[in-house]
């Protein structure tokens, strides 16, 4: 017997009453119990948003007990080092953890569980290889040019290289678990049992006398990143193979590799765009200004999951609909995301304003240099989330080639704004280079998603059908 909002309200509430509340409990209704794969999309990012919710506050709360007990120069070394490693692991995907959210359900609604088996195994073999391969080099690297990098860095780069193949491997099974509509199995290891496990390791180790530094904050992250991993084989590897069931592998690494390799594109820009600025800063800046910097892109993570969460769901129902070829459906489904998107996201940046001071001041008093920023880098964040998840629609349509130029594009703005701007203004420069980007992102998504698919993807835009196309 399932539960119905609808229903208990319709017992135990006066007819009147009742009658005026059933349009907004019927929704709940759908949430709780999706009737078709539209419902089942709103669920999924509404989990997403939840579980963002939940780990924007553990992965704050470990961050403020992180900088408090290392302070803000090795808090610095360890931000740096984290970022850069988590990038590489995204990339050395190849955007294999992508691409498999659109093969899967395409191989089962075209009935080719050999095709289905094929994927799952061949993601994650390829995905293990690919990222040792590039932890190797990665090592050989640092070593043949370590006299370029300054000494403070050497040692926390090594041990985060430990770290890249497992975080290749969470980044592909959580594809894996988003192809298979498990929101939680996709988005809880990555987004709360590390950061969760990352403090308590870290807390261990100091008990255990360890000094409180970057490198053993690294060796921590190491801990924390093999142990999800290994959660994520068992919980999503496991149910994915039995639900492909058993039979021959059909391996097409060139039609994988021929989608993958765009969207390997499309994802390395989006990363670069999301944590360039916190390189560059600890190219140009001190590490203590990398903390700063960094703690007010943390505080402001809370307005990024909005678009995250939507995107979660949305992109599995745009490719259903795309290879069914319902574009009517299609066009109201990307108008309601839009709108998914940017409300909450407007309600999260009013939020993050108003309480981002006493949010830094928990980091520490130097800390609060950073709140400034956060009213620039707000108005990036309203700008994307104008044409809500944009960039998937694209990618699930088949239009990652050109939706890469596009992230090439803003990557370059980006950086080159940030090149001329950091030096000059410091932090503000980040801030502005940062903003300046995702504004440049927004127009041009919005702008190819009308030329390529016909369909006006801006906030107060009602959405149409793709031109040409039957509804």
């Amino acid at each position: 017997m399932r539960f119905s909002a609808a229903t208990t309200a319709e017992r135990f509430l006066p007819e009147r009453l009742a009658s005026r509340a059933r349009p907004l409990l019927d929704q709940v209704d759908a949430l709780l119990i999706p009737r078709d794969a539209r419902d089942q999309a709103g669920r999924i990012s509404l989990i997403a948003f939840a579980i963002r919710i939940l780990s924007a506050a553990i992965a704050f709360i470990s961050q403020v007990f992180m900088a408090r007990w290392m302070g803000s120069f090795e808090y610095g070394i360890f931000v740096l080092v984290w970022v850069a490693v988590v990038i590489l692991g995204n990339l050395s995907c190849f955007g294999f953890h992508t691409a498999v959210i659109r093969f899967i359900p395409e191989y089962r609604e075209t009935d080719r569980p050999d095709h289905l088996r094929g994927i799952l195994f061949g993601s994650r073999i390829f995905t293990l290889v690919a990222s040792s391969s590039i932890a190797a080099l990665g090592a050989l690297g640092l070593y043949l040019f370590s006299g370029s990098v300054e000494p403070y860095y050497i040692v926390p780069f090594a041990l985060g290289i430990v770290m890249l193949p497992m975080i290749a491997l969470s980044d592909t099974l959580q594809g894996i678990a988003r192809a298979n509509a498990w929101a939680v199995a996709a988005l809880a290891p990555a987004y709360v049992v590390r950061p969760t496990l990352l403090l308590v390791f870290m807390a261990g180790l100091l008990l255990a006398g360890w000094e409180p530094d970057a490198r053993t904050s690294l060796i921590a992250a190491i801990a924390a990143t093999y142990a999800t991993a290994l959660y994520q084989v068992l919980s999503v590897t496991g149910p994915a193979d039995r639900v492909a069931g058993r039979g021959s592998r059909h391996i097409d690494m060139r039609t994988w590799l021929a989608v993958s390799l765009p969207i390997f594109l499309i994802e390395g820009f989006t990363f670069l765009l999301t944590n360039a600025d916190v390189l560059v800063v600890g190219f140009y800046l001190e590490p203590h200004d990398v903390a700063i910097y960094y703690a007010t892109v943390k505080t402001l993570a809370l307005v990024h999951f909005v678009y995250f969460a939507v995107k979660t769901g949305a992109a599995q129902r745009y490719a259903q609909l795309i290879h069914a070829g319902e574009n009517r459906r299609l066009a109201d489904f990307a108008r309601e995301t839009v709108a998914w998107t940017f409300w909450p996201s407007v309600g999260m940046g009013l939020f993050v304003l108003a309480a981002g001071w006493p949010l830094l001041l928990l980091f520490g008093e130097e800390f609060t240099a950073g709140y400034p920023l956060l009213f620039v880098l707000v108005a990036g964040v309203m700008a994307r989330a104008s044409v809500g998840p944009a960039e998937s629609l694209l990618t699930m349509s088949g239009q990652q080639n050109i939706c890469a130029g596009v992230y090439a594009a803003t990557l370059a703005v980006n950086l080159t704004c940030n090149a001329l701007l950091i030096p000059q203004i410091g932090l503000w420069g980040a801030a502005v280079a940062t903003s300046a980007a995702m504004i440049f992102e927004a127009i041009a998504l919005a702008i190819v998603v009308w030329i390529k698919l016909g369909l006006v993807m801006v906030i107060g835009f009602q959405a149409t059908p793709a031109r040409g196309r039957s509804s």
